[in-house]
């Protein structure tokens, strides 16, 4: 089902770039509301205000969302004086998981400030000449309170049949994976200022990157695909187990992860569908032999970065749309994967899963996949929370659980209330 993409209709957008001493932290420039963000390690973008967005739907979102932004791109009035991936004309956006629901949207914000590489800017964006706004930290944010957590529309245990469905499908030849998604749902004393829990998440979490998007926010470990100057990096994220917060027990944890069957299988089937999706935009293509393990504070994943050149013009939103869903956060086969999880899995993902990043009217750009995220519901006082699970043929549905809720606690304990 096809859904018409819905945007304002306006003038050439007026876009000026120019670099400005450093602002300090990024989230702390951000208004209470429109307030978009991606940061990474302190660096990243972030911006407010609209001057204009596109939302979209169906199966053709994300080419009707590249068709608008070259379009937009294309009339727009750009002077760039600092010339880096970021600057001048940007878009943030997220996308659902699924075809057929609805939520993606690219939407440009009126400001945008970002800091890379030691080197600071500030964009204003409109249908006319604006001077910039002063740079200087907003309000603090409204700490959230009275967080109270029960499960979505299926509990622990019932998502627990759920898995040894998958794994009976899987042990039948059906498909080698599946990823199971389920969601908790917290309610607050007062509508969220999403500020609060960027800030945590930032602050806890530095080496993922840092998301808001439309009441969508998180912060995804997985770099989906970053397209630089024709450079294409993805990070590839499968096969997990929590740590313990002992660094000699976790240490060998580490090992044991690193030589784990079943993970080392989720891992590789991972790797190939990214691997199989750049392949017909890449040359020069490097997909490691063996993976990584990536320490973040609560989990430890198997991790492998696939790295190309590009030969065929792609924007960096084109590379996302290709990739999505990787067998990361689908399955494989995909397409039976796909289908089992509108089977069985009794949840609307929304924009979890999906790709949630930026792009910039070169087609640069960073589009994370929308992982260790929440959505804050229409009243402000609800967050959905999200977390999901590779399922395989010897997969135990007690230790997904187990996965599940440790990766629910990233945004759980952002959400939890303590002086920020």
């Amino acid at each position: 089902m096809s859904h018409p993409a819905v945007a304002p209709r306006i003038g050439p957008l007026v876009v000026r770039s120019a670099p400005v001493d450093d602002p300090g932290e990024l989230l702390a420039l951000l208004p209470p509301d429109d307030a978009f963000a991606w940061v990474h390690g302190g660096d990243g973008l972030v911006g407010w205000g609209r001057a204009t967005e596109l939302h979209t739907a169906g199966a053709d979102r994300f080419a009707e969302a590249s068709a608008w932004w070259r379009e937009l791109s294309s009339r727009a009035v750009i002077r760039d004086e600092v010339d880096t991936p970021g600057s001048g004309l940007v878009a943030f956006g997220s996308f659902t998981f699924a075809d057929d629901a609805d939520g993606s949207v690219l939407v440009v914000p009126e400001v945008v400030v970002g800091r890379r590489d030691g080197v600071s800017w500030v964009t204003v964006i409109g249908t006319g000449i604006t001077a910039p706004p002063p740079l200087v930290p907003a309000a603090p944010p409204q700490v959230p309170t009275g967080a109270t957590f029960a499960d979505g529309p299926v509990d622990g245990d019932t998502w627990q049949s759920l898995v040894a469905e998958a794994v009976q499908r899987i042990q039948a030849d059906d498909l080698d994976k599946v990823v199971l998604a389920r969601d908790l749902v917290a309610t607050l004393d007062a509508p969220l200022d999403v500020r609060a829990p960027l800030a945590r998440l930032a602050g806890g979490y530095p080496s993922c990157w840092t998301f808001h998007v439309d009441g969508f926010f998180g912060s995804t470990p997985e770099m989906l695909v970053r397209l630089e100057r024709g450079l294409v990096t993805s990070r590839v994220l499968a096969g997990t187990i929590r740590r313990t917060g002992d660094d000699t027990h976790d240490l060998a944890l580490a090992g044991s992860l690193a030589r784990s069957s079943k993970d080392l299988e989720e891992h590789e089937y991972a790797v190939r569908s990214v691997a199989d999706a750049l392949a017909p935009h890449c040359t020069n293509m490097f997909v490691p032999e063996t993976p990584f393990v990536l320490h973040l504070p609560n989990v430890m994943h198997l991790a492998t970065d696939v790295t190309g050149v590009m030969k065929d013009g792609a924007s960096a939103l084109t590379l996302a749309a290709s990739l999505h869903p990787s067998a990361a956060v689908g399955g494989t086969p995909t397409r039976e994967a796909v289908r089992l999880i509108g089977e069985i899995e009794r949840l609307d993902r929304g924009r979890y899963a999906g790709p949630v990043g930026w792009i910039d009217a070169r087609g640069d750009g960073e589009w994370g996949i929308g992982l260790r995220s929440a959505q804050v519901e229409d009243d402000g006082r609800t967050v959905r929370l999200f977390a999901g699970c590779g399922i395989v043929a010897d997969s135990v549905p007690a230790d997904e659980l187990a996965e599940s809720t440790a990766k629910l606690i990233p945004v759980r304990e952002a959400l939890t209330p303590r002086e920020m």
